[in-house]
């Protein structure tokens, strides 16, 4: 009985939880669709090819527009890499389409407060130029010649079809004519449910893993870890337990905030907290696909220069808390008690709406057999073929 109660009361934090970030998701989602339809991504290669402030400058720029699952960045920054952009270009777009996307700014504002959505795009640019530094001191010569070659074999990892689809709109017409095209529409369905089809698992098991945090971790226990009441120790150390934690938790950044709102009411540092959702590019699954992108050297280097993501936290903490912006409400209603007419009801009816209005247009346009495709496969000859017609 004990067992099945506590289960309930995991489940009913996770699909509270999951019911309070739904429309955020879905306009986040949407509005990723519209940017991916009408922004194409072929001309823009071009001024990627080094690792010079301009080029990062654009792979950031290109990467906080296009769409948010950690696997799908990850085959996409391979595709670019394999195109010519520098290997700095491409992991600069891979951590901007994960940490500076427009749903993830909204779903930290919703869930968290704007401070954290603040610190998200404070704290990206300069995790964003630490990684380029770091990669222009440790990745290059052979190891970067070693990663080219490996990158070419074109093994794939997750999502790699999903990452070989550009759906954007063609033709000359304006942004409005392009987007309410009947081919705009189209691919905005099509951005819109593949995105949700490539992160749909990992926002479930986030929201289960948050879920049982919330529901059978005493916050007692958290309060010590991240030594809640030090805040000299908090500050130094609760930034370096957030990616081991996020490293662990196998979730994406849109899937780890609630856990990050359950971290922060158990007293994670600021700066804690803003590496724990910064650091979905280290989690395992993912540290194992770069190996099989660019070879063990490699991919331990990038690991390692997302240390990066350390210093971010431990810079957005020294530039907030002279300036006062440090939140200190530790209790988020992540997980509310039971579902009530209130805003976030009728707002998650009016999104559910849109969702099934793209839904539908994307059925009846004929794209299902996309999501068969979106996996991509495994053996060598299909990553071949992929690696032929990728964007």
């Amino acid at each position: 009985m004990f067992i099945l109660n506590a289960l309930g009361d995991a489940l009913a934090a996770a699909g509270s939880m999951g019911w309070e970030i739904l429309w955020p998701l879905i306009l986040g989602f949407t509005l990723s669709g519209i940017i991916q339809a009408v922004v194409r991504t072929d001309q823009i290669t071009k001024l990627m090819r080094d690792d010079s402030p301009r080029a990062i400058s654009v792979a950031t720029g290109l990467g906080a527009l296009s769409s948010s699952c950690s696997y799908a960045a990850v085959a996409l920054a391979r595709a670019l890499f394999r195109k010519g952009a520098s290997l700095s270009s491409a992991m600069a777009f891979e951590v901007a389409s994960t940490n500076l996307v427009v749903e993830l700014g909204l779903i930290l504002a919703f869930v968290m407060g704007w401070q954290f959505t603040v610190a998200e795009f404070v704290g990206g640019p300069i995790m964003i130029i630490l990684i380029a530094l770091g990669f222009r001191l440790w990745m290059r010569g052979k190891i970067l010649d070693a990663a080219r070659e490996q990158a070419d074999k074109g093994l794939a990892g997750s999502m790699e079809g999903h990452a070989a689809m550009d759906m954007s709109v063609q033709g000359d017409q304006g942004f409005w004519r392009r987007l309410f095209s009947k081919p705009g529409l189209t691919s905005v369905s099509q951005y819109f449910v593949m995105d949700w089809a490539s992160v749909l698992r990992d926002i479930i098991i986030g929201l289960l893993i948050a879920g049982a945090f919330d529901a059978w971790v005493p916050k007692a226990w958290l309060q010590a870890v991240f030594f809640e009441g030090h805040p000299t120790l908090a500050f130094l150390i609760d930034p370096l337990i957030g990616p081991l934690l996020a490293m662990v938790s196998f979730v994406c950044s849109v899937g780890n905030v609630p856990l990050a709102a359950v971290l922060w009411n158990g007293g994670i540092s600021f700066g804690g907290v803003i590496s724990f959702i910064f650091a979905d590019l280290i989690i395992i699954p993912i540290i194992v696909i770069y190996r099989k992108y660019y070879g063990w050297k490699a991919a331990l280097r990038i690991t390692g220069i997302y240390g990066a993501m350390v210093l971010a936290g431990y810079a957005v903490e020294l530039l907030f808390t002279p300036l006062g912006l440090v939140p200190t409400n530790r209790h988020l209603s992540v997980a509310t008690s039971s579902i009530s007419w209130n805003y976030t009801t009728w707002l998650n009816i009016v999104f559910l709406l849109i969702a099934a209005v793209l839904l539908v247009v994307f059925i009846r346009s004929g794209s299902w057999s996309m999501l068969r495709m979106m996996g991509g496969t495994d053996d060598n000859d299909s990553g071949q073929k992929q690696g032929a017609h990728h964007h």
